[in-house]
């Protein structure tokens, strides 16, 4: 990861200071450098300075006092990094610059394109307040940009273990052990501090954006400024096929089948029973024997990011 930043140096006249978060091994980057970024940047009218980080860690000393814009080329995994330490903070906008993979984040806010391309709708913008989702857990605190859940695709990304390298052989083999003995039990939620019956749900994912790990577009109309959560189940007495489920993905229609049930609120509590969560595409294993809740909660506005004006 390369950080190019100006939060410690003075823009020149007329130039507006920005912090530049570069990823170089995201999806993409081999095409596009440092300076090419830096270049394109300072011809809408910034200043970006850049400097080399050895790890994640070392973002909190590269973002500790920036200020004004600061633009994330990478993937959602670079974009989570920055956005949970820029979180809370005044005087500061996140712009994304998409080269990673799936982009869910940058997809949502509609920022899509090469990366110089991305840049140059940068010159013509606006402000949107974006929302995070808080978790408490028996397991500690969390934040989320994307998604929070349990159920199949929880289950499925514990099997597959993110921590261990991308394969896609891995990724079947963990999508065919999981489904194959896969029987839900029933849960009864706490929405908006309404307790809801008692039921079997093969998925259960609390979204902000409309799509989460592979570019799953499990939430069409959700709306990550709107300071509400989209809650997405599928009954599991209801669930149709895999493939059903598949098509519906692909056409963008997920939301469409008769099985799923999406609502808006602020604060969801799930009984928790020691089954697999995910946290964005972190993983947050099953523990046996454990007992407790899973409070999830908006955190309306918890970040300002720049996003290019339609039609530009």
């Amino acid at each position: 990861m390369t950080v190019t930043s100006s939060g410690m140096n003075p823009a020149p006249s007329g130039r507006r200071g920005a912090t530049l978060i570069f990823n170089a091994g995201a999806g993409g980057s081999e095409h596009c450098t440092p300076d090419d970024l830096v270049a394109a940047l300072e011809g809408i009218g910034f200043s970006p300075v850049y400097r080399s980080t050895a790890c994640e860690a070392d973002l909190d000393v590269a973002l500790a006092d920036a200020q004004g814009a600061v633009f994330v080329a990478g993937g959602d995994g670079t974009v989570r990094a920055v956005a949970l330490r820029l979180a809370g903070r005044e005087g500061v906008t996140m712009g994304v610059i998409p080269m990673g993979t799936a982009n869910n984040v940058a997809r949502t806010l509609g920022v899509q394109g090469a990366p110089l391309d991305v840049i140059a709708a940068y010159g013509r913008s606006e402000v949107r307040a974006f929302d995070l989702g808080r978790v408490e857990a028996p397991w500690g605190e969390d934040l989320f940009l994307e998604a929070c859940g349990c159920g199949a695709f929880a289950d499925v990304m514990a099997e597959y273990d993110p921590e261990a390298g991308k394969s896609p052989l891995r990724a079947v083999q963990a999508l065919t052990a999981t489904l194959t003995n896969f029987d839900p039990s029933p849960v009864a939620l706490c929405v908006d501090g309404v307790q809801e019956p008692e039921v079997p749900l093969a998925l259960l994912e609390v979204m902000n954006t409309n799509a989460t790990g592979p570019r799953l577009r499990l939430a069409t109309h959700a709306d990550p400024g709107d300071g509400l959560l989209d809650v997405v189940r599928i009954d599991a007495g209801a669930r149709e096929g895999l493939l059903a489920y598949l098509a519906a993905l692909a056409r963008d229609e997920f939301t469409d089948l008769d099985s799923v049930q999406v609502s808006r609120a602020g604060v969801v509590e799930i009984p928790y029973v020691g089954q697999a969560f995910h946290v964005d595409a972190e993983v947050r294993p099953p523990v046996q024997g454990a007992s407790g809740r899973v409070r999830i909660e908006v955190w309306a506005g918890a970040l300002s990011v720049l996003v290019p004006l339609a039609g530009v």
